[in-house]
């Protein structure tokens, strides 16, 4: 038995989340659209990934050697590791995507080419796009005259080898770096009369440079891309007017320190030498790959008309009860409501929000707002109800990554209708997702309340899988105003009986309940766990659970991504039962179940179990008090468990095996979710 609590690495788990999205691509029995879809999510995640992640272990290095040897795992180690994994998942990636998609393409009529097998036509046609489109965008840099060109981030270049026209490829050659046009599509479709051809842009380029540099020998040339530091490190900066820093954040991140300079694999050894002394490039910068770079763009990429290669269609259904209510208020006040999405329509929610601005008796509308879409509904709601004369109040974060400019926009959009708009606060990131609307009934004012575990996000709400409450309860809207209270500045320490709120007294509620399962075991009367979590890093949290499975406490857990606990250890973690699903749907909501003996206790929540969200960021988990509401959730816990056909087991290794009990039943949560709701609508609406 081993004397320290086993974990897992951060990083390395996170890449084997994004494996799974992998395996999505890698099966045939996902429709072709969806396999190409998931390659495109990928790809995106794994940039991401090396502009924060691997940009702040690089950070490290740059720490004095006395300084490193104080973290808790082997620095240039991991980096090995990361890239090593790294590598496989993209020749993976190649194959599936040469030797599979790209077929599987062609059998339905689209066909993608590099550009070297045209007939005279679509050579003809494709010239013509190139001197009319694409020539002028084109401004090569030759390296070593003058200073070495500064690589945008993210961009698309190709490293061109060129020699003096009569050399025949032999002697010195040159180098020179030409940026892919970011201003066109990355896919061109050239006129054919062989259904349709799509070649990637990167190729359209390569075919025009012998134009582009008369006199020379063109080479060959290789797709290259500079992936730069995006962290903005701003959590605990306490100094000056933060919207401002943002702002300027934003100017800069384009110009942040490489995390990773990707590049051809076919690539002679010494035109990379060349790069990476022009760019002043580490060896640690240096991560090969395929010939084509941001597949993210596959998003993008033509597709067959044919719907049989998109999964079925699984159009939002209306909530049973509230769909035909005259006043989503005066349904709420009746009792609690539970949402489901993406399973379930999110127009309820817009509709709460229009309801609230538009009734008269409505006096105040408060909402946090994390991540909203670009035309939000939600926001002109807010809006509407400052311009209505109503009390309106958002608290906005400016530093949910990658998303500050479109928050900053609308805050602005905001404050000049009269709401009244706070920002981001010094060393805490609001990640909560709240509102309350408080309307004058007999001359009082009842408070209703959304406690959700998603964004206010109408367009993410159709695909992210989230649930929210909707409630008059006083026990939780009194405190949820008092969340707002300590947002506004008006309550300095907040005390909470029935939420649990970060970094209040979230990480204590938690520590307490895991307590009484471990009490319950001890004492012959059971202890189970059920949580569900997008991410589980929290070293101190993993320590007591670990101490649950100690006790006896059963625990299963379902964990789309970051899983730092390590199951089946010996004296440690042999009560641990660990699934993650990745399907047509991103699993996003978060879910506390304790048996607690007999009286169960449920809570859903904003936060994960890491530590920044147990200690440096505002976060609610609320109760479901309402016990057919908790049955709900349970059920849909309950078919999350039984899939045997998209959930993966979280092992000590983290391989990723299917999940494929002895006697499969073809079980598919998501699915059977849709299904499960499905009939709810037809019981209880005929």
């Amino acid at each position: 038995m081993i004397d320290t609590p086993p974990l897992y690495n951060r990083e390395l788990s996170w890449l084997a989340f994004n494996g799974r999205v992998l395996q999505e691509a890698a099966d045939p029995a996902v429709p072709l659209n969806e396999r190409i879809n998931f390659l495109a999510i990928f790809s995106s995640n794994l940039d991401e990934f090396f502009r924060v992640r691997v940009a702040g272990l690089r950070a490290l290095l740059r720490l004095k050697k006395k300084q490193r040897q104080a973290l808790a795992f082997d620095l240039e180690q991991l980096l090995d590791d990361i890239h090593e994994i790294v590598l496989d998942h993209q020749e993976t990636f190649g194959l599936i995507f040469r030797e599979e998609i790209v077929p599987a393409l062609a059998e339905h009529g689209v066909r993608l080419s590099d550009g070297r097998a045209l007939s005279p036509n679509e050579q003809a046609h494709l010239d013509s796009f190139i001197r009319e489109e694409v020539h002028a965008l084109l401004s090569p840099v030759l390296l070593g005259e003058g200073p070495a060109p500064f690589l945008e981030n993210g961009r698309l270049y190709l490293a061109v080898e060129l020699w003096q026209r009569g050399a025949g490829f032999r002697g010195d050659s040159a180098c020179a770096l030409v940026a892919v046009p970011s201003s066109l599509p990355r896919f061109v479709e050239v006129s054919s009369a062989d259904g349709r051809l799509i070649l990637f842009l990167d190729d359209v380029v390569r075919r025009s440079l012998p134009d582009l540099f008369h006199g020379q020998e063109v080479g060959e040339a290789f797709a290259v891309k500079l992936t730069r530091d995006a962290d903005l490190q701003l959590e605990d900066e306490f100094e000056g007017d933060l919207v401002e820093n943002i702002r300027k954040a934003i100017k800069r991140r384009d110009q942040g320190i490489p995390s990773r300079f990707l590049f051809d694999l076919r690539m002679p050894h010494g035109l990379l030498l060349r790069l990476q002394e022009a760019l002043e490039l580490e060896d640690e910068d240096l991560v090969g790959g395929g010939r084509y770079h941001n597949l993210s763009d596959l998003w993008t990429l033509p597709r067959p008309d044919d719907p049989a290669l998109s999964y079925p269609p699984m159009p939002p259904l209306p909530h049973p009860e509230l769909h035909e209510a005259e006043s989503l208020l005066d349904a709420i006040r009746e009792r609690d409501r539970l949402l489901h999405f993406p399973y379930q329509q999110y127009d309820t929610i817009v509709r709460f929000f229009e309801e609230a601005a538009s009734d008269p008796a409505v006096e105040e509308v408060a909402a946090t707002l994390y991540r909203v879409a670009k035309d939000s509904a939600v926001v002109q709601a807010l809006i509407k109800a400052a311009e209505a004369g109503k009390k309106a109040t958002a608290f906005v974060e400016v530093t949910a990554r990658f998303d500050e400019e479109n928050n900053l926009e609308w805050a602005e959009r905001m404050e000049e209708a009269g709401v009244k708009v706070g920002y981001s606060m010094p060393g805490l990131k609001v990640h909560s997702k709240l509102a309350l609307v408080a309307r004058r009934e007999d001359g009082e004012l009842r408070d209703y309340a959304y406690l959700g575990t998603g964004n206010f996000n109408e367009k993410t709400a159709l695909i992210y899988a989230d649930h929210a409450l909707l409630t008059a309860d006083v026990r939780l809207t009194t405190e949820a105003r008092k969340v707002f209270g300590f947002l506004t500045g008006e309550i300095e320490d907040p005390s909470f009986e029935h939420l649990m709120v970060a970094p209040f007294t979230l990480r204590s509620g938690i520590t307490a309940l895991i307590d009484r399962e471990i009490e319950h075991a001890k004492t012959g009367r059971g202890g189970a766990i059920f949580l569900k979590l997008n991410a589980l890093e929290d070293e101190e949290i993993i320590g007591k659970v670990y101490e649950a499975s100690q006790a006896g406490v059963e625990i299963r857990m379902m964990v789309r991504g970051i899983f730092r606990a390590v199951t089946g250890v010996e004296g440690w973690s042999e009560n641990i039962e660990a699934r993650s699903i990745v399907d047509r749907f991103l699993e996003h909501a978060r879910v506390f179940h304790f048996a607690n003996g007999g009286e169960e206790v449920l809570y859903l929540a904003s936060a994960d179990w890491m530590k920044r969200n147990l200690s440096r960021r505002i976060e609610v988990a609320f109760p479901i008090y309402d016990e057919a509401l908790r049955e709900e959730i349970k059920h849909i816990l309950d078919l999350q468990w039984a899939d045997d056909t998209k959930a993966r087991v979280l092992d000590a290794n983290q391989s990723n095996a299917y999940y494929r009990p002895s006697e499969p039943t073809g079980s598919r949560a998501q699915f059977d979710t849709y299904r499960w709701l499905a009939e709810r609508v037809k019981v209880l609406v005929g």
